[in-house]
């Protein structure tokens, strides 16, 4: 499974906006030299954590960007959707390349319950998980996404989820 480089790259440079929470405005060639990316890139970015409402933009001299909210209140999964979307959409399962109009699966796919399955365990993972947790050292928020897995396992759905995982 693979995340798109603008989840990617969206994600850290949310992250280096927490590092610094409390602080001055961060430029985008902060955010860039601390993430190894173009300043072009990152301005791209930030754009669209801006127009998702995640940050704020300071104009002036010492302007920069700042979280729009404190970090320990943007869930993982909000940035994620305001980036790229979900990892699944049933919406989707609609879309036939070649013209076709409608799937030739629709009354029984064979992956379709596998990818909702998915999504939804991860998009529970990824809610839980708030931008302060990313500030973390690795070890603790390794320990903490582990000890959340049997709450996702057994969170509303479960019974579909364990079927589709087992």
């Amino acid at each position: 499974m693979r995340f798109t480089a603008q989840e990617e790259y969206g994600l850290r440079c949310m992250v280096q906006l927490a590092k610094h929470e409390g602080q001055k405005p961060v430029t985008i060639h902060v955010i860039a030299a601390g993430e190894h990316l173009t300043p072009a890139y990152v301005g791209k970015l930030m754009r669209i954590l801006r127009q998702g409402k995640l940050v704020d933009a300071v104009h002036g001299p010492a302007g920069g960007y700042t979280l729009a909210r404190a970090a320990r209140a943007i869930p993982v999964g909000e940035i994620l959707g305001v980036l790229d979307g979900r990892l699944f959409e049933a919406k989707e399962c609609g879309k036939m390349p070649g013209g076709h109009l409608a799937c030739v699966h629709t009354s029984e796919c064979a992956v379709r319950s596998l990818w909702a399955s998915l999504d939804l365990l991860t998009s529970r993972v990824v809610n839980r998980v708030t931008l302060a947790d990313l500030v973390r050292p690795e070890q603790s928020l390794s320990r903490l996404i582990h000890d959340q897995i049997p709450a996702t396992l057994a969170g509303p759905g479960a019974r579909a989820v364990a079927g589709a995982v087992r």
